[in-house]
């Protein structure tokens, strides 16, 4: 049985979802799964279509990011229907982060059009919408530097701490999870808010939430989804 088939058909559902729900366009942006029990990490490859995408395409590497020497996969020398892949360009900040903090399990990054607007603004996103809590009290900026460098990964980390997403300078978002799914919704509602945000600074000056009630709304959702009162 191929090894990490779940996430690898998780991963291309996702990055199907990406293109969908205008999150990115082309191969742009990159997903992976951390199966913490296994050591192994899944992640998209480089430079592929997402819809041409196969189980057999997701590559697979250790926890210090080095391609797994046994990719899992049965009678297949190659994945089907590509040459050797390599895996995404930015598996270098994918890593960091999970090296960084144990809770994280999954990484999306997307070039969301009104996020990415904000990054290229050097711009945070302000707690304009309850819903930036998916990120945490606002979504920091990480400094700007060039895609799939050790300097990008480096300012990723920084920028992080203990957030659930940030966004990348003149580039586009990361969000992370416990979970795939998590590390999704999270994208998309910044996409959401970031959208609010523009539209409400188009019309005047948005109010916005303060501090404590940030930290109200956070610890709301600790068991929003969870079937709890």
């Amino acid at each position: 049985m191929m090894k990490l088939l779940y996430e690898r058909e998780e991963i291309i559902k996702f990055s199907l979802k990406m293109l969908t729900s205008r999150l990115t366009t082309g191969s742009g942006g990159n997903i992976s799964v951390f199966n913490r029990d296994k050591g192994l990490i899944a992640i998209t490859p480089s430079g592929i279509d997402y819809p041409s995408l196969t189980p057999e395409d997701i590559i697979l590497l250790d926890a210090q990011g080095n391609i797994a020497p046994y990719q899992g996969i049965d009678n297949c020398a190659t994945p089907s229907g590509h040459p050797p892949l390599n895996p995404s360009s930015e598996a270098g900040f994918h890593i960091a982060l999970y090296q960084q903090r144990p809770d994280i399990n999954a990484v999306v990054h997307t070039h969301s059009p009104y996020a990415t607007t904000f990054a290229c603004l050097n711009r945070e996103i302000p707690p304009v919408h309850y819903l930036v809590a998916f990120a945490g009290k606002k979504v920091p900026v990480a400094p700007y530097a060039t895609f799939g460098t050790a300097k990008l990964a480096a300012n990723i980390v920084a920028t992080i701490g203990n957030y659930n997403a940030t966004l990348l300078a003149n580039h586009g978002v990361v969000a992370v999870g416990t979970s795939l799914l998590n590390a999704f919704n999270t994208a998309e509602e910044i996409e959401f808010v970031a959208r609010i945000c523009y539209q409400a600074e188009s019309l005047g000056t948005p109010v916005l939430l303060s501090d404590d009630e940030m930290e109200r709304v956070i610890e709301k959702f600790k068991s929003y989804g969870s079937g709890k009162k």
